[in-house]
């Protein structure tokens, strides 16, 4: 099984592969081809894609029994203990300048609270007040 996914493709190149794949969705093709075929296919999609991105994934003997290809993809398929995995990109590609750095002040106040630091078996001064008004 093959499958090979296309985002902003021109669309020849989307009328080249439904001559060997049937496309289920938008960009989207599936089909059973041998692997002669396949990197035939492949070879064409990185060739003219242009702007575009593509994904290859297909058949592979092995424990995952599947293997991806890429082509001008933000992820990217790592090897990590023999299983192919896909690897997004961790660092932010944009940055709001409105928004401010550092803590807010709401996040400070439930983080570190109002309270002042005491002793362990101290009783808290509000507890002190409180009693202090109730015998009177």
């Amino acid at each position: 099984m093959t499958i090979i996914i296309l985002t902003a493709c021109p669309e020849g190149l989307r009328g080249h592969l439904t001559q060997w794949l049937l496309e289920i969705s938008a960009g989207v093709y599936v089909g059973r081809v041998n692997s002669r075929i396949r990197h035939r296919l492949w070879a064409k999609v990185v060739d003219m894609a242009g702007p575009g991105r593509a994904l290859l994934v297909y058949q592979q003997p092995g424990e995952q029994r599947l293997s991806f290809k890429v082509h001008d993809h933000h992820w990217e398929p790592v090897d990590h203990d023999g299983i192919t995995l896909m690897r997004r990109p961790t660092q932010r590609t944009s940055h709001n300048p409105a928004l401010p750095a550092g803590w807010s002040k709401a996040s400070k106040r439930r983080r570190f609270g109002r309270r002042t630091p005491q002793a362990p078996n101290e009783v808290p001064t509000s507890l002190k007040q409180s009693e202090g008004k109730s015998s009177s």
